[in-house]
């Protein structure tokens, strides 16, 4: 076993005494960390639409600029895989088992219930819908995952570094990165990657209960969520156990070939005239209202401010939060790109494929409620698109076949989760040894099922909300080393410079 660094034995000190107060005291707790995170959306709310846009724009300048050039490894470096494969792993990793649960439920609660704009239920209203739930899913939440991505990809396999947080940011905090200072930054994102993936667990339980319960009737109790995560515990270990190239692989390839016929079976059974209307004009007044969206914070209207904190502010910290475990899995599978192929790649491609995927879903639940055929607002998030599907002929093979795919998103996520957390507690290991995958598989396991039984769940998922203020600090200054790196680069080599004609 690779041996493991004081980086896990502090971190699950830590999340021990988290688990135990969330056990205790699981009210008080959701109390306490609810009212602290209102704090931060409502003081902090300015710098989370700042910072995010700001990462945008740095992504953004990388693909434009001659420094995009640069290759992430030795020049003599091939990527591990291709195209596909990698797209899948970015896409499994990254928000996968999200766009399953939330293509139909985001646009439908913004159209019917909690509207961005203050209009519900009418034509507007349903573009509205659209437009906000792009923004939320498109290049700035990429941006936030490629930041921590790229940086660390050009450290690790451009420069030698290891494959840790603290390892990226040398440049600007130079010696202090192996110190004291550098292991708190590392345990930041240790904690951050557990609670996010642990919480997925729990909730994920409760989401596929919920959809078996709403199908076939299943009792959507504690017992039911307990052997769903028992059971896809089990999966994940089994394809931790087979490694990087085979299991999350095999899966992250499955996921994407059977969202592909879900995809197509709800486009062709669905209203798909009306879907290509809509994706066409959203995708116009997406970018026409993309500046003005990235920094709207309404600080004159209240109910406004109130949905943004709800919403936008609550996603920034969100995607923050996940940064550090989606960052290092997208990094150590992108070995032997480019900065501007990483950029299209984590960037652009996935954040296109989440428009055509949310317009198609989202449009479906909105057709239906719109013209008065079902009422899927009135279901539960876990429901809608079952509510959905339930209109359409071929509805109980399309509720079946979403079932698999959370299923295999959700070990795909689990079980990267186990290797990103291998990686980080072993010293920034490229292969985590078994038996720390595995420890880390049965640690994740134990922290949901406990919370599952206590009802703490809440609470842990608003501390990692919480934790994602001090890991933007940390993001920025990510960004600041990686570029500070890539001038110095390069200068060296004379990147960008026009060459003098004879």
């Amino acid at each position: 076993m690779k041996k493991v660094s004081i980086v896990f034995y502090i971190s699950v000190a830590i999340l021990a005494l988290l688990v135990l107060v969330g056990i205790t005291m699981p009210t008080k707790l959701e109390t306490v960390t609810s009212n602290l995170q209102d704090f931060i959306t409502n003081t902090f709310g300015w710098y989370y639409l700042i910072v995010v846009t700001f990462f945008v724009i740095v992504c953004l300048y990388l693909l434009v600029s001659p420094i995009g050039q640069i290759k992430l490894g030795k020049q003599e470096d091939k990527p591990e895989f291709s195209r596909p494969t990698w797209l899948a792993m970015l896409f499994s990793a990254g928000m996968g088992i999200g766009l399953v649960f939330y293509g139909t439920a985001e646009p439908i609660s913004h159209y019917a219930i909690s509207s961005p704009t203050g209009e519900t239920g009418t034509d507007q209203a349903m573009k509205d819908a659209m437009r906000f739930t792009f923004f939320h899913w498109g290049i700035h939440a990429w941006a936030i995952y490629g930041i921590i991505a790229l940086s660390l990809a050009y450290f690790t396999f451009r420069k030698g570094e290891r494959s840790l947080i603290s390892a990226t940011l040398k440049p600007v905090i130079g010696k202090y990165a192996d110190g004291v200072l550098g292991k708190i930054i590392d345990i930041i994102a240790v904690i951050a990657t557990v609670i996010g993936v642990a919480t997925t667990l729990g909730f994920g339980a409760v989401q596929i209960n919920g959809g078996l319960s709403y199908l076939f009737g299943i009792p959507s109790n504690l017992m039911s969520q307990f052997l769903i995560v028992l059971v896809v515990t089990i999966l994940f270990i089994i394809s931790a156990l087979t490694g990087l190239g085979k299991g999350i692989k095999i899966l992250s390839n499955a996921n994407m070939a059977i969202a592909l016929v879900l995809f197509l079976l709800t486009f062709i059974l669905g209203p798909t005239l009306f879907t290509l209307n809509l994706f066409t004009d959203t995708v116009g007044t997406y970018l026409q209202n993309l500046i003005n969206m990235s920094f709207r914070i309404a600080p004159l209207n209240e109910k406004h401010r109130n949905w943004i904190n709800g919403w936008t502010i609550f996603y920034w910290a969100w995607w923050i939060a996940w940064s550090p475990f989606v960052g290092i899995f997208i990094a150590r599978v992108s070995k032997g790109r480019t900065i501007r192929e990483f950029v299209i790649y984590v960037l652009l491609v996935p954040s296109l494929i989440g428009f055509i995927w949310f317009t198609t879903f989202g449009s479906a639940s909105m057709f239906l409620e719109h013209n008065g055929i079902a009422s899927i607002s009135k279901l539960a998030t876990e429901e809608s698109l079952f509510g959905v599907f339930a209109n359409y002929p071929m509805g109980t093979i399309l509720s079946i076949l979403a079932i698999i795919l959370i299923g295999t998103f959700f070990i795909t996520s689990a079980d990267s989760g186990t290797f990103v957390l291998g990686m980080m507690t072993t010293n920034g290991s490229q292969n985590p040894s078994n038996s720390v995958k595995v420890l880390w598989g049965i640690l994740l396991t134990t922290i949901a099922l406990v919370l599952l039984y206590s009802g703490g769940l809440q609470a842990l998922q608003n501390t990692m909300i919480i934790a994602a203020l001090p890991f933007s600090i940390v993001m920025a200054l990510m960004t600041f080393s990686l570029l500070k790196a890539l001038n110095k680069e390069a200068k060296e080599y004379g990147i960008g410079k026009l060459k003098k004609r004879k």
